[in-house]
């Protein structure tokens, strides 16, 4: 386990779950805290600033972190996370496999997280990974959520929120040769982007750029990928929760299918479900403000219960 040296300005560091954590907040330290959870080897910075800013004009104090093995959190140096065709086989046939950490672990790490700020409580807003953990986090500690927020997510359940082909493929195949990382990135992502909302590859390279300038660990990406892949379903824990839960799905999303919204909608009958035309697994810009109105209106739900 190591510590990345680099530090931004506004980032602050925690000790949860034994890891050293890296976070930035916003907002009055007094307002109810919106905590944002992010996805598959995505920084802190991947939530937009912008959208930050809104939950804030909302009344909110939000914090965004890193995950572990990702941005300027400690890193799973040493650990080793088995091959895909070990984690196939795992999902197919139920062979055991041993990975470096669990999302049950990444799930404790959030809370860790709370515990270390002394947050008794907090609406819990994840995005795609983001949103399983999120998951976990509101049935295994149902008493530190006052909502959850799952977005471009599923449950785990077979066959619900798969990638499409193309896109399973580009995830774990090596990075062609005469191909730099980064060209491979932006590749990537321009995948699975949000075809009513495209950015250029030129705006898609300026992101990568900035997130390999904080922080690059491409063996943080196959353990957190190991998480999710040995990961069972939640459906038992989906249909025990009791706050309010919206979910939000992008109906062209090509890395998690919009069947996965849907299954999640299915495990827990109260919930929100939000489709999006033209949406895939992005955050487009000129959707944020609607993201940020269904949190609020998904919070206040939250508030009108416990008052």
């Amino acid at each position: 386990m190591t510590n990345n040296k680099t530090q931004e300005l506004n980032t602050q560091f925690v000790r949860s779950n034994g890891i050293r954590m890296a976070y930035e907040e916003f907002g009055h330290a007094d307002a109810p805290v919106v905590l944002l959870v992010a996805g598959l080897y995505n920084q802190l910075i991947r939530w937009p600033l912008e959208f930050c800013d809104l939950l804030v004009e909302r009344g909110f104090r939000v914090i965004r972190f890193d995950n572990r093995d990702i941005g300027l959190t400690d890193k799973m140096e040493g650990e080793v996370a088995p091959s895909f065709l070990r984690l196939g086989l795992k999902s197919l046939l139920g062979i055991p496999v041993k990975v470096p950490y669990t999302l049950d672990d990444m799930a404790a790490d959030t809370v860790g997280l709370l515990d270390a700020l002394d947050i008794k409580s907090a609406h819990i807003v994840g995005i795609s990974m983001g949103g399983m953990i999120s998951q976990l986090v509101a049935g295994l500690y149902p008493d530190r959520v006052l909502s959850l927020t799952s977005i471009m997510s599923k449950t785990g359940a077979f066959g619900k929120g798969g990638a499409s082909l193309a896109v399973a493929r580009q995830m774990v195949k090596p990075i062609p040769k005469g191909t730099s990382a980064l060209d491979n990135s932006v590749m990537t992502r321009q995948m699975f982007a949000s075809p009513a909302y495209l950015e250029s590859d030129e705006a898609v390279a300026i992101a990568v750029k900035s997130e390999f300038k904080r922080s690059n660990n491409p063996a943080g990406y196959l353990r957190q990928m190991a998480a999710i892949r040995s990961a069972p379903n939640r459906n038992k824990l989906l249909n025990a929760l009791k706050m309010p839960v919206l979910i939000i799905h992008g109906k062209q999303d090509t890395l998690v299918d919009v069947s996965g919204g849907i299954e999640t909608k299915k495990q827990i009958s109260h919930a929100k479900l939000v489709l999006f035309e033209g949406m895939g697994h992005t955050l487009p810009q000129p959707l944020l403000v609607q993201f940020a109105d269904l949190i609020k209106q998904t919070a206040d739900s939250a508030l009108a219960i416990t008052s």
